[in-house]
């Protein structure tokens, strides 16, 4: 059975379950849902634990649906784009999978640190959503972000409909694990606010344990292969992590 979606900022579960509407019977079931509300049950399914976003058409739904009903992750609205990206960036070093959201715009606000990211890496699956307005229905301009996947050297997802929109989430998750890399994730105006069916399933938690303590292995001058990757970046360091970013693209 298809349900469609209702405007839902809350509801009769307590803090740590799920309003009725979202629950799973059975082992999957189907609904109707925007793009958006999409990306948000993505989150929930793919194991992630914080959340941050700024408000901006079309996004702002995302965190709306985030914090209205998966209270397994923590949610918050953050001052601007670069925060809401340095927040997420500090619970995927701790180890907790992590979304952050903003539109089109934002992601040039939050540049600074996504473009230093790709070369520190992650431990917990990191995702940037960016959501794009073609034709620029509420934007001042109209900006491509596949340009900044590009630029940053990290790999870029982009879903054709809902259904795709809440896998690609998951599937974000693990290549950033597995490829020790941010994702970006790009929706754009029609698939953020269009509904289509998709096929909810239930939660997995992600392979990373949560820790945070100094570790040589991992903390500020974690080394490996390139003797000098790390979460704090200086020129001689990001020489090294600039050859695995390469690699990791396919690039020489």
């Amino acid at each position: 059975m298809v349900e469609a979606m209702v405007v839902h900022t809350g509801g009769s579960c307590g803090r740590g379950g799920l309003p009725d509407f979202w629950r799973v019977k059975g082992k999957s079931m189907k609904k109707v849902l925007t793009g958006n509300e999409a990306i948000a049950r993505g989150a929930y399914e793919g194991g992630a634990r914080f959340a941050a976003a700024y408000p901006g058409t079309p996004s702002s739904e995302i965190m709306e649906t985030i914090a209205g009903a998966y209270h397994d992750i923590y949610a918050e609205w953050s001052p601007n784009e670069k925060v809401a990206l340095e927040a997420a960036m500090g619970s995927s070093f701790a180890g907790a999978r992590s979304l952050v959201c903003m539109k089109h715009v934002g992601v040039n606000v939050a540049a600074d640190p996504m473009m230093t990211l790709s070369y520190t890496g992650v431990r917990g699956g990191l995702v940037l959503v960016t959501a794009d307005d073609p034709e620029l229905y509420s934007s001042q301009n109209e900006q491509d972000n596949r340009n900044y996947a590009k630029f940053a050297k990290i790999p870029m997802l982009e879903p054709s409909d809902s259904q795709e929109a809440k896998d690609f989430v998951r599937i974000g998750f693990e290549l950033s694990e597995q490829f020790d890399t941010p994702v970006m994730l790009r929706s754009v105006t029609r698939i953020s606010h269009s509904k289509t069916i998709v096929t909810l399933k239930e939660r997995q938690n992600g392979p990373v344990p949560l820790d945070v303590r100094k570790d040589p292995s991992w903390s500020c001058f974690r080394s490996t292969e390139d003797n000098g990757t790390g979460w704090l970046k200086t020129g001689l360091s990001s020489s090294g992590t600039m050859r695995k970013v390469s690699r990791r693209i396919g690039s020489n």
